[in-house]
């Protein structure tokens, strides 16, 4: 979806609500044809996203109905993702792409998976088209709980440059601008920011980020390349231990651990390409991106090691490269309006994935220090046919084949692993009828393990015991049905029943070099998504999400599946003409989780309004406040259970609730111009 909506402007600090995206509908790939979609599916336009007063760049991402993003450690740490009764953590069920390049990093140092958005520029998004559920052809790779394009614009109406300053030590200057050269167009974005946050130990986050693009002709016959750079360093406050501060041993904001933390690096560099012809439409995209992390943790403190702690080093350095060729061809069946898309996708991850025992971040010894070579490639189609005006019908499969090659310094965890798995893809729209059309989606979709786990056959920490071996894919299969309705005039609403059922599986965990097992799953749900517009410059919404997540085997220590979310749902209000006052409220509730499997612990719920005001000038300059956290509320970003152990604590360590915190009021002020 590179660089889709690149003719519309980029919104630096507000937007007018007449912008405010829909529900339903997709971007696809292009085409004449409607494609066949989901009521849950849709597309949200740049300006909406950057209405939104946020903390991090991947909290804008929240504007897609139903999608929780949140933190639990320092600010350069890749975010937690919630959505559809899933404890995402930070992407192994949710893909991600930026500029058709994918975000989720598999066999990951830290998880599988691993997501992190911290590179995103949000003036640059064009558009971001999101669909749940395992429904849709293009999808492979971690979209079973859904999938989130993110496209950057090709160039803006309007060169821009912005300083914002705030709270906690949080600064930040960008500029984007762009150019004629040549048959074309050259865009240039640069962005810096520092962030200490309320810790007590300071995060003294550092961040560096720049775009660089060359673009000729249109979305469908055209081309663009793009480089792409960052960088970041931080200090992290992980989730503390209840009893901690209960006991007066820190503050709520303060840490057991003052040395955790990290950096990361992303460079990249994309090109897509696109041509109509008589048969329809090709596109093309291809990329290569470096990508390093070196993170410190300290999740247990005195449990596994008395003496040092249980601080550990996970390191990952990879380069990845792949791409995407399809060809929609346009034309009938028996004489009914009809595409047929035919794509191929490609990737090869080469790694170097360790973790290390530290303290205060010096080297203590080491578990394991891998290299992986792991490749997989796509074949899918999709059959779209108009029947009737009232009557459209998606019929298509996906099949993936994946490689690994895994080079353990544990001899006995080398080896090779191939594995492979075909997806049918089926969707039915009736209507419309009075503006409201009914939606049928049934899909298979997978997520890749990680390859370490597939190979091992001995725990890193001692060959004297044997761990249970990893799928290389675990299968999915997801319903939902769905109804769209636009009757009333400036209202969208949907409402949508689902169910996604995932194999019993086993997990390889980064954190301990070592496969997890878990149990086959199933959630139940419903979601209701409401956009109105109630006049040009004014727009409601509101969305709520209800599920049900089981296991579905029977064990004696439960079924609930922890982590969880039973409900969430958010509302806003946005207010804006292009020139004048404008203004945002929003509203995000992440409802109470089960942390255990037979519900005896529960995270408590979080409720967070955040709000924005401003103005536009006519001299093309505008000034906003965001006041983030308005209400103060003494809440968890996450909630966990787990054991630890903090000094003169029994060797076997302590049962509790661990938390990383809301931060507290925040303001932040923007200067932005446009010229």
């Amino acid at each position: 979806m590179s660089g889709e909506g690149a003719r519309a402007p980029a919104a630096a600090s507000s937007g007018p609500a007449a912008n405010a995206g829909f529900v339903g509908g997709t971007m696809g790939i292009g085409g004449a044809l409607p494609t066949v979609d989901a009521a849950s599916a849709g597309i949200i336009t740049g300006a909406q996203l950057n209405s939104r007063p946020v903390t991090r760049p991947g909290e804008v991402l929240e504007a897609v109905p139903g999608l929780i993003i949140t933190q639990h450690s320092g600010e350069g740490k890749a975010n937690q993702f919630f959505l559809r009764g899933f404890n995402l953590d930070h992407g192994t069920d949710i893909a991600i792409e930026v500029d058709g390049m994918p975000v989720n990093m598999r066999t990951h140092a830290h998880g599988q998976g691993y997501a992190d958005l911290n590179f995103l520029i949000p003036e640059l998004v064009g558009g971001v088209e999101f669909h749940k559920g395992p429904y849709f052809a293009r999808d492979g790779d971690f979209a079973s709980a859904g999938s989130v394009r993110i496209g950057y614009l090709d160039t803006v109406e309007k060169n821009i440059a912005l300083t914002a300053i705030g709270s906690f030590g949080y600064k930040r200057a960008l500029t984007i601008a762009s150019s004629p050269l040549g048959d074309g167009h050259l865009l240039v974005a640069g962005e810096a920011q520092t962030y200490d946050g309320p810790w007590d130990v300071p995060d003294r986050l550092g961040k560096l980020n720049g775009v660089v693009r060359y673009s000729q002709g249109t979305q469908n016959d055209g081309f663009s390349v793009t480089g792409m750079a960052y960088w970041a360093k931080w200090n992290a406050t992980n989730q503390i231990p209840e009893r901690a501060v209960n006991e007066g041993l820190i503050g709520r904001f303060g840490t057991l651990n003052p040395t955790d933390g990290g950096n990361t690096g992303r460079f990249s560099l994309s090109g897509r390409w696109s041509m109509t012809d008589e048969t329809g439409i090709t596109k093309a995209s291809a990329y290569v991106i470096r990508y390093q992390m070196n993170l410190f943790n300290d999740f247990t403190y005195f449990l596994n090691d008395p003496v040092n702690g249980d601080q550990f080093y996970q390191l990952d350095q990879r380069v990845l490269g792949g791409g995407e060729v399809a060809h929609i061809f346009q034309g009938d069946v028996l004489g009914r309006p009809a595409e047929l898309e035919v794509g191929v996708q490609t990737r090869t991850d080469s790694i170097r994935v360790g973790l290390f025992n530290t303290a205060n971040r010096q080297y203590l010894s080491g578990v394991l220090d891998d290299r992986v070579l792991e490749s997989s490639a796509a074949f899918y189609l999709d059959t779209r046919v108009k029947w009737t005006e009232w009557l459209r019908t998606s019929i298509g499969f996906r099949a993936d084949g994946y490689y690994a090659d895994v080079r353990s310094d544990t001899p006995a965890n080398s080896g090779k692993a191939r594995d492979g798995i075909v997806n049918p893809k089926l969707g039915l729209v009736l209507g419309p009828w009075a503006d409201t059309e009914l939606y049928v989606n049934y899909g298979g979709g997978f997520h890749s393990n990680d390859a370490r786990g597939v190979t091992a056959t001995v725990d890193p920490t001692s060959s004297l015991f044997n761990v249970v071996r990893a799928p290389l894919v675990v299968p999915s299969t997801g319903y939902e049905v769905g109804i769209h309705n636009r009757s009333i005039a400036g209202l969208e609403t949907s409402l949508a029943w689902f169910q996604l059922d995932f194999a019993s599986e086993n997990l390889f965990a980064g954190d301990s070099g070592t496969t997890e097992p878990s149990r086959p799953t199933r959630r139940i749900g419903v979601e209701w998504a409401n956009r109105y517009a109630v006049t040009s410059a004014l727009t409601l919404e509101g969305d709520l999400t209800l599920t049900n997540a089981r296991f579905t085997n029977v064990d004696p220590v439960g079924n609930r599946v922890p982590e969880a979310p039973q409900v969430i749902a958010s509302a806003g209000i946005t207010y804006g003409e292009p020139l004048g006052w404008f203004a945002s409220l929003r509203f995000r509730y992440f409802g109470p989780r089960p942390l255990m499997e037979d519900n005896s612990v529960r995270s408590k719920p979080t409720a967070l309004l955040n709000g924005r005001a401003g103005y536009n000038f006519e001299n093309g300059m505008s000034l906003a406040l965001d006041i983030l956290n308005l209400t103060n509320a003494k809440a968890d970003q996450i909630t966990y259970a787990y054991e630890s152990r903090l000094p003169g604590e029994p060797a076997g360590g302590v049962f509790d609730r661990a938390f990383h915190p809301v931060e507290p009021t925040a303001v932040r002020l923007t200067l932005a111009g446009r010229f």
